[in-house]
């Protein structure tokens, strides 16, 4: 539903010498296209071709005059020289990761002959590390059940050992963040999708989320067990949330190496600080209803199906108050100048009649409260949709559904260490919610999944995602120990020290370089996989030397 843009001005052919007119431009690759050709007499509709274009390819539209008494028109493509393969780059990317898995599963196989992993470990010397990182946060005991049963529980681990899959999984998020924020090799799924729908790149960041809901119940367990005072805790929380926020503001605001930041054009939302927030309000209603108990996976509950929510039933109450205030200010907030509830882009979006009206009530609010100076000025809708209106992804409305996200996060080591199985019923629920405000299509839908909205059709299938992706790694890394992790278990370990470290350094060799060809996927993708092979290797060192910045 987008308005026609003016793509180029053909002019009249030359009748004396027969020479046609020609005009060249360039046009994108990523969606079909639909070229509509109009006479320069009366604006009459002369043909409309509708083709996906691929990358690097050439064509021609020829266009000639069949009768001039009637008008007819022929339009026919040509194609003068074929796309490229841009996809080659990622094959060949794969075979080389794939080759060094292969080495690395080869050198695990001489670990396994004794003089050599006798060495190996004595000059490695892991026990110490394992007991310097489980200093802090560990698992609930594997003893502990909800009905005292002393059979062992369904997929359990067996000790207090930090769970490896967590740091996996928020690893491997990271990982995949740190990629995307460097280009991704300039492919359209590894960059964040204009408005509706889902690319690679969107579904990190709730990932992320969700982990960090994770990590907070098993946190707050773990210094609860071990003594400390919830006023303690409390301090501990606004602490971490401080700091979380003050690093995020001067993270995404890079002017920091000219000198002081200037308030006139300082960026307020980010990630960093939508992460801090959400740790505040999940981690203080957690701590606020934590009971005798809860941590330790020994209460009784009198129904098994409702083992996932009856232990957070005040706290879900309070977050299904958020929805619902989410919801009226989305869809009934006047917004001036745009049709009440509008979830679309703006721009040339919806046939252009709501060009301001970008992000609907959240973009609304974001520039009331904070300024149309102090949000983002390039969202990615501004690509297609040629927006022109501020819009900031990390918004004030959007972050109550992160709450949301995180919350259902939050809820994990219950379903994996406490409840004695794994309950799916919660999940397959936010699957049919989903697939209902969707109508399981990307535009059609009542809520359609947007993640510049953080729309709550985004977060329920976001979760889904995350818990099925998460109970692998679990069962792969924690139960039956088939992986270790590696190499997505040590940036996990390190998290706040790669986001930030990737965000300072990312225009600073070794993680960037001038490139020969800068319309090249292959030199893209190596400087991007480079770069991000790097602060893998940086947090694997950092783990072996038992360095771990936490805040």
């Amino acid at each position: 539903q987008c308005l026609y843009e003016f793509l180029v001005f053909v002019p009249p052919s030359n009748g004396s010498l027969r020479k046609p007119g020609t005009a060249a431009v360039m046009v994108d690759t990523q969606h079909p296209l639909t070229l509509l050709l109009n006479g320069s007499v009366g604006d009459r509709e002369l043909c409309k071709i509708q083709y996906h274009f691929g990358e690097f390819g050439n064509y021609s539209l020829v266009v000639k005059t069949l009768s001039t008494s009637t008008k007819t028109v022929s339009c026919d493509l040509v194609i003068n020289e074929g796309p490229i393969n841009s996809y080659l780059p990622i094959l060949f990317a794969f075979l080389v990761y794939m080759g060094i898995l292969a080495i690395l599963i080869v050198g695990r196989l001489f670990m396994k002959i004794d003089p050599v992993r006798n060495w190996v470990y004595k000059k490695l010397n892991p026990r110490e590390t394992d007991r310097l990182i489980n200093s802090e946060l560990g698992s609930p005991n594997t003893t502990d059940s909800v009905s005292g049963d002393p059979t062992p529980r369904l997929w359990s681990t067996a000790s207090r050992q930090r769970l490896r899959s967590l740091d996996t999984f928020r690893g491997l998020s990271l990982i995949i963040m740190v990629f995307v924020n460097y280009g991704g090799g300039k492919y359209w799924f590894f960059k964040h999708e204009s408005w509706n729908g889902l690319t690679v790149a969107d579904l990190v960041f709730p990932w992320f989320v969700f982990i960090m809901g994770t990590s907070i119940s098993l946190s707050l367990s773990s210094m609860l067990r071990w003594g400390s005072s919830k006023r303690k805790v409390l301090g501990k929380i606004l602490w971490r949330s401080f700091l979380l926020i003050l690093l995020g503001i001067i993270v995404v605001n890079p002017n920091y190496c000219l000198g002081p930041l200037s308030w006139d054009n300082l960026r307020i939302p980010g990630v960093l600080q939508r992460l801090g927030f959400t740790y505040l309000v999940v981690a203080a209603l957690e701590l606020l209803f934590t009971r005798a108990g809860t941590e330790s996976g020994t209460l009784e509950m009198p129904c098994p199906a409702l083992q996932d929510i009856l232990p957070y039933w005040p706290q879900w109450i309070l977050i299904l108050m958020l929805e619902v205030i989410w919801l009226c200010l989305t869809f009934l907030l006047p917004v001036p100048g745009c049709p009440r509830g509008y979830l679309g882009p703006g721009g040339i979006g919806d046939f252009g009649n709501y060009p301001n009206c970008t992000g609907g009530a959240a973009g609304y609010i974001d520039r009331l409260l904070l300024g149309e100076k102090h949000i983002y000025q390039h969202p990615s809708s501004s690509v297609i949709y040629q927006t022109t209106m501020p819009y900031d992804p990390e918004g004030i409305l959007g972050t109550i559904n992160t709450i949301f996200m995180a919350f259902l996060g939050l809820q994990v080591p219950l379903y994996f260490l406490a409840v004695g199985y794994i309950n799916f019923s919660n999940f397959l629920f936010q699957g049919v919610i989903s697939a209902i405000l969707t109508k399981c299509s990307k535009e059609e839908g009542f809520i359609p999944i947007n993640k510049n909205l953080w729309s709550i059709s985004y977060v329920t299938t976001m979760s889904c995602f995350a818990f099925i992706l998460l109970l692998l790694i679990y069962y792969l890394v924690d139960v039956k120990r088939l992986w270790s992790g590696a190499p997505f278990f040590y940036p996990g370990m390190n998290s706040i020290l790669v986001y930030i470290g990737h965000e300072v350094f990312e225009n600073y060799f070794p993680f960037k370089w001038k490139m020969q060809d800068s319309q090249s996927h292959a030199e893209h993708l190596t400087q991007n996989l480079t770069a991000t092979t790097l602060w893998v290797i940086i947090s694997y060192l950092l783990y072996k030397r038992r360095i771990f910045w936490k805040i």
